[in-house]
């Protein structure tokens, strides 16, 4: 099974710069940042079924990535 890279460099490769702004200058997208990038890193694991969970788990945790990353993108292309 190949797993795809969710990151958000991978996701949003056109915002790369304001990617950076951001982690550097706002202490919640650094935050919200952080957690994205380690819940990817679990859910990568847990598709390669490194880290073996329930279905139900795994659902919740890409569910949770979903709402991450629109919040994430919404900062992102908010009025800079």
């Amino acid at each position: 099974m190949t797993i795809e890279h969710h990151d958000l460099h991978h996701e949003f490769p056109e915002l790369k710069e304001r990617i950076h702004e951001l982690k550097i200058g706002n202490a919640h997208f650094r935050r919200l940042f952080d957690e994205y990038h380690e819940l990817t890193t679990s859910i990568e694991n847990m598709e390669a079924e490194v880290t073996p969970v329930t279905t139900r788990t795994e659902e919740d945790a890409k569910l949770r990535r979903v709402h991450l990353k629109d919040e994430l993108y919404r900062m992102l292309t908010s009025a800079q």
